[in-house]
């Protein structure tokens, strides 16, 4: 490390921190402005820390992306219109060697972002989107109806309706199989979850068939444990969005074995943060090869380029992302495509301006 990465480190860093402040704070501005009659509803306190404290990040980091894309840009842009990079390569450095602090800079972009998206922005988007639900549009799902779901191993549950509200499932039902033959099943009127994965059943009656027999009990009720929770089959629209990287990997594993089908949503989640990291590498590789070099227009056509281009990578990756919904690809090939086709580009870009 010498002087000159480090002052191309300084660029690269100071540039995209004021890049997310300036942008953030036109979105407050705005937030403020749609949300008004919310904000004047709920307490100033929750406001500022329940919701501001936790949007700014999350906001900050769904982009950051662009602002990686626009930090290169615009810095590197203007050191090519002082002609600093032109007397950076007269000494001999190579494109290689000033691609490194640029490297570096993304690589603790990627780090920051990656620690945000899975640790740090989850727990904070819990209390961002309690708010969200209490105060501007309630988007939860309170209610489930013909639920069934394999709870573990050769048993099934059903449920006809669950209250979210009550915590009372209606007409429950639970199938033990062994070998594909049905070996006990315990019916009830209504299921009330307590905690994790404690439940109490009333009005119940086990059948547990031993050949052709079969044992019948009945009692008004019964604490039972059964391996599901109510945030197993009641699955809103960002839940996906609250769960750390572990505790996602280990929901979708959980439900995959349980063969619920709608999880689609923390499949794509998952991958989008590991996709979301690399970009930071493929969109910094873009934007130096961009605007190393002076062109005719300066640094407004550098600048348009780029933000049509990071644009374009955002779009891309939400069109690729209903693919997934969809079906048609997996949400890791969906979630890939665009870092795949912009690195080629980067590449290309790269050889170009490397070889002039």
């Amino acid at each position: 490390m010498k002087i000159l990465d480090w002052y191309i480190i300084r660029k690269f860093l100071g540039t995209y921190v004021f890049a997310i402040a300036l942008i953030l704070a036109i979105t407050v501005m705005f937030d403020i402005n749609e949300k008004l009659d919310a904000f004047l509803q709920a307490p100033l306190k929750a406001t500022v820390f329940d919701y501001f404290l936790n949007f700014l990040p999350y906001f900050a980091n769904q982009f950051s992306p662009l602002f990686t894309f626009i930090a290169v840009i615009f810095f590197t842009s203007k050191l090519a219109d002082n002609s600093e990079i032109i007397a950076m390569l007269s000494t001999g450095m190579s494109y290689r060697r000033l691609l490194r602090p640029y490297m570096l800079s993304a690589l603790v972009i990627a780090i920051s972002s990656y620690v945000l998206s899975a640790y740090i922005i989850p727990p904070a988007n819990v209390k961002r989107i309690a708010y969200t639900n209490k105060y501007v549009k309630d988007k939860s799902v309170g209610f489930g109806s013909n639920i069934q779901m394999q709870v573990a191993k050769g048993e099934i549950a059903f449920m006809s309706r669950y209250d979210k509200f009550m915590k009372t499932g209606y007409k429950f039902s639970l199938e033990s199989f062994e070998d594909k033959k049905l070996v006990s099943r315990l019916t009830a009127q209504t299921i009330k979850w307590d905690t994790l994965h404690h439940w109490t059943v009333r009005d119940y009656m086990i059948r547990d068939f031993e050949g052709n027999r079969e044992k019948i009990r009945r009692g008004a009720r019964l604490d039972t444990i059964i391996p599901i929770e109510p945030r197993d089959f009641l699955i809103s629209k960002n839940d996906q969005e609250t769960m750390t990287s572990p505790d996602l990997r280990e929901y979708i594993k959980r439900q995959k074995e349980r063969g619920v089908a709608n999880i689609k949503s923390f499949e794509i989640e998952n991958e989008k943060r590991y996709a979301m990291t690399a970009a930071a590498f493929i969109l910094t590789v873009i934007g130096m090869s961009l605007s190393s070099r002076k062109i005719k227009g300066g640094m407004g056509v550098n600048i348009g380029i780029g933000l049509v281009l990071s644009f374009s990578y955002i779009l891309f990756m939400t069109v690729t992302s209903t693919f997934a919904v969809s079906g048609y690809t997996s949400p890791m090939v969906a979630m890939w495509i665009p870092n795949i086709l912009y690195t080629i580009i980067a590449i290309f870009l790269y050889y170009k301006v490397s070889h002039q």
